[in-house]
């Protein structure tokens, strides 16, 4: 069996036959839809492998094995980073912290503001759901651009936390949106041309 991006799913990571088994599943599951949102891009649905009970359980079991030890809080990233990071968050023992789009939360919040090669956005918290100094796992389904990770990680900083890592189901390495995350330690379990 292939991965997403044509390699055997093994060999992604010098992954275990599990972890194997896992990202070949991942592959049949995740629907690649040409065109979408707009011309040129293929965007990458997890709505199957949301619905796969087993699967969805694998991806959680995965992601939450590679964690960083001594996680606080698990933030989420509007919209497909919820459905990660909640059951993510019940493994670890840790909290939830949604992070929306603007607009999303009642106040008080904190914004960060940041540019999209197509405009501008903005994600929001609450500021008071993030102790000072709480050790942060940033999830989302897809790194692309890294954008909306790196303003989240700007946010939650300037909110007194400590991020102490990301994680992602897939990352599109063609778009180098590890490049706008320095140093911080990024996982992905997919990783895609």
């Amino acid at each position: 069996m292939t991965s997403i991006d044509g390699s055997t799913a093994g060999a992604l990571s010098g992954a275990p036959a599990g972890r194997a088994a896992l990202l070949a599943r991942v592959d049949e599951l995740v629907r690649r839809v040409p065109d979408y949102p707009k011309a040129g891009v293929l965007f990458r649905d997890i709505t199957p492998l949301l619905a796969d009970g087993p699967a969805f359980a694998g991806v959680v079991d995965a992601i939450a094995a590679d964690a960083p030890d001594g996680v606080d809080l698990v933030a989420g990233m509007e919209a497909r980073g919820f459905l990660l990071a909640a059951p993510v968050a019940t493994a670890l023992g840790a909290g939830v912290l949604p992070v929306r789009k603007a607009g999303k939360l009642p106040g008080p919040t904190a914004v960060e503001h940041y540019e999209l090669e197509y405009g501008h956005a903005s994600v929001e918290i609450h500021p008071f759901t993030v102790p000072e100094g709480a050790r942060v796992l940033v999830i989302d389904d897809v790194l692309a651009t890294g954008g909306t990770a790196a303003a989240t990680v700007a946010l939650l900083r300037r909110c007194g936390a400590d991020v102490v890592g990301l994680s992602f189901l897939v990352e599109l390495l063609g778009l180098d949106g590890r490049a706008r995350l320095g140093d911080l330690p990024v996982d992905a379990l997919v990783q895609v041309p």
